[in-house]
């Protein structure tokens, strides 16, 4: 499944006013040139963001953006989903008002068409679904923090998937459960 400049910048910029301080505004500009990413752009996904209710704003000299919830509470469904519109693995899927996936197929004027990968594409599109809504932003703020941690860390001290106290990497695995 391949996401859009929209989704990964979003995310980027959600991970970085995740490490931001509460009550301590980052303006557009700084967040650009800390991810390296072009500012008229950003411009575009945090006004995607404001408008999902995920991140507030404030004008003038002290003003910038902050969460609009603690990260703890902000899955990357909600993300995605602002900045994507949906979340389907083929351009066939569409995500329509009741949530159902749909084959594009059944516009061809074939009412009884049936579309032989749809049972594969459905699964797809569920195991990404379930991933995203239990990711939490506070996990990949976490992340981000150990890994920009391990870039600094002599190599030998330092593994980019260093191993917790409780035995493993505490992002979930994406993994189906059985």
């Amino acid at each position: 499944m391949i996401f859009s400049s929209k989704a990964e910048y979003g995310v980027r910029l959600m991970v970085e006013l995740g490490r931001q301080a509460a009550d301590a505004p980052i303006s557009l500009k700084a967040i650009a040139a800390a991810e390296n990413l072009p500012l008229a752009y950003l411009e575009q996904v945090v006004a995607r963001l404001k408008k999902a209710d995920l991140v507030r704003s404030a004008r003038g000299a002290h003003g910038g953006y902050w969460l609009a919830r603690p990260a703890e509470q902000i899955s990357m469904d909600q993300v995605v989903l602002a900045l994507e519109g949906s979340i389907a693995p083929m351009e066939c899927f569409v995500n329509d008002q009741t949530e159902r996936v749909l084959c594009s197929h059944a516009d061809h004027g074939v009412a009884d068409h049936h579309c032989a990968t749809k049972l594969l594409w459905m699964r797809v599109q569920t195991g990404v679904v379930r991933s995203l809504q239990t990711t939490t932003l506070a996990e990949l703020v976490e992340f981000s923090r150990r890994e920009s941690g391990a870039r600094k860390a002599p190599a030998s001290a330092a593994s980019p998937l260093a191993v917790t106290a409780h035995g493993s990497d505490s992002l979930p695995s994406a993994a189906p459960a059985a």
